[in-house]
């Protein structure tokens, strides 16, 4: 029996058996969970939310990894010796590391028999020993890589629920503007209304009086003011939802007047959502980061939240701002159009021409937020409120404030924006098309692609005039071009 707790060896049977069996249990209770979720989502043709959900598997196969890895060398790592004034530099607490360790066996002590505060995972005494007798410390113990795993563990749980929240928050909004998409459709088919708007005053144009400030820098300014507060207050209004849809069907999809603009834009945000759930190797980087800046007197919990908070703004900000642009730059060219006023979608409203990095930004303020969030949690639990990494209380509310709001107004407010302007770009998406007609059309144009490179277009100098079997769709080639545009995308 070893000092540092009883081995397998030495360990009833039965008691091996009944650990094992409950693990597997929960084990094969979530898998089924999972399963049975997925069969559901293609079962009612949910396609991007499955892959969504094989996106959350597959962060949970990285985790297990994670797991598997830090249990196979904390020994190793706890025979990593350093000097002891290498150790005490940077540190997130002052108080020494006895401490700590007192308050978690207090913390866990009443959950164990005789209050004895025996650790989770306890540091064996010749790993200590090891170092100490060449005068140095370990470079981390086993006890504080345990906490690093659950740490890691509960960022990834907190960051997914929070993205799914998001979601299914921001898709209750977009659906109350299923009621203007049947208004439009409304308007479309009624005989009378058409002859009425054939001759359209643009300045008296509701869309125009609600977001055209005038000409010159003032204007330009008070533009960006009235887009700041705009994003808290009706961020899209019924003229804003009609004039836009209208621009996007007559430059994207001019034979279809009856093109459902909600249903797609719906579509495409159920694929993005899948980029969302994701945690890319840059926002690993910033946990990293953070985890090297935050040591004592730099407040780094507290500065951090800023991020998220500052992003959001920015990004609603952009959004709504777009939005005046289009009626700025139909205000400014016409006084007069015939028929219905129409705004001109372009990617150079956006970003460097990126509609796309609206998501990216999206992305970045969720995880962050989720970070903080998931940060707090874990300190609270792990260590207990009065931890000198958890901070003042004055520093302790302003965070959990800007967390719940960020999370407010990114599911209310700056997610349905994004769904809705971001389709104000040159170009669409493929979830333009039907589930069935995407994949129809894909397949066909690697197909043709396939024979195009067989054959090298040999063709009889008779036959040059005719127009082949082998020759592709416009329509295909530009469902190539966008699935290429959004596959390198999300590959950075």
């Amino acid at each position: 029996m070893s000092e540092g707790g009883t081995t397998i060896e030495y360990t009833p049977t039965w008691v091996v058996a009944v650990v094992c069996s409950v693990i597997v249990l929960i084990s094969l209770v979530a898998e089924r969970i999972l399963h049975f979720f997925g069969k559901y989502l293609k079962k009612k043709n949910q396609k991007p939310l499955f892959e969504a959900l094989q996106k959350i598997k597959e962060e949970l196969m990285l985790l297990g990894f994670i797991s598997l890895l830090l249990t196979v060398v904390q020994d190793r790592i706890a025979k990593i010796c350093i000097s002891e004034d290498l150790a005490n530099q940077w540190l997130p607490c002052k108080e020494k590391k006895e401490a700590t360790t007192e308050h978690f066996q207090t913390l866990f002590s009443s959950f164990l028999p005789n209050g004895n505060g025996r650790r989770l995972l306890a540091e064996p005494a010749d790993f200590t020993a090891y170092c100490t007798t060449k005068g140095k410390v370990p470079l981390l113990s086993t006890t504080a890589l345990h906490h690093l795993h659950i740490f890691i563990f509960v960022l990834a749980v907190v960051h997914v629920t929070f993205s799914a929240l998001t979601i299914v928050f921001g898709s209750t909004k977009i659906h109350q503007w299923k009621n203007w998409e049947d208004y439009a459709k409304d308007m479309e088919d009624d005989p009378e209304g058409v002859v009425k708007t054939k001759i359209t005053q643009v300045q008296e144009h509701d869309f125009i009086k609600g977001r055209f400030l005038g000409i010159g820098k003032n204007s330009e300014i008070q533009g960006w003011v009235y887009s700041f507060f705009k994003q808290f207050y009706g961020s899209v209004t019924k003229s804003d939802y009609i004039t836009l849809r209208l621009g996007f069907i007559m430059t994207h999809c001019r034979g279809n007047p009856k093109f459902n603009f909600h249903n797609y834009m719906m579509r495409a945000l159920e694929a993005d959502f899948k980029k969302v759930v994701g945690i890319s190797w840059y926002l690993w980087a910033f946990v990293v980061i953070f985890l090297l800046l935050n040591f004592v007197g730099w407040h780094t919990y507290f500065w951090i939240a800023f991020i998220p908070f500052i992003l959001l703004l920015a990004v609603g900000t952009k959004l709504e701002h777009i939005i005046t642009q289009l009626a700025q730059e139909v205000a400014e060219r016409h006084m007069v159009v015939t028929g219905e006023l129409v705004v001109q979608p372009s990617d150079n409203h956006f970003w460097f021409n990126r509609p796309r990095l609206v998501l990216r930004l999206i992305h970045i303020i969720l995880f962050q937020n989720s970070f903080e969030m998931a940060f707090f949690a874990w300190i609270w639990v792990q260590y207990g409120f009065n931890s000198c990494m958890m901070g003042q209380v004055r520093f302790i509310i302003p965070r959990l404030v800007i967390g719940v709001f960020v999370q407010f107004v990114c599911s209310y407010s700056t997610l349905p924006l994004y769904a809705f302007v971001t389709q104000m770009g040159s170009s669409y998406k493929k979830a333009i098309f039907e589930e069935h007609i995407q994949e129809g059309l894909v397949g066909w144009a690697r197909k043709a692609r396939k024979k195009n490179k067989g054959s090298g277009f040999k063709r009889s100098s008779n036959e040059s005039s005719q127009v082949g079997p082998k020759e592709e769709s416009p329509l295909v080639f530009e469902m190539h071009k966008v699935n290429g545009k959004e596959s390198s995308s999300s590959a950075v």
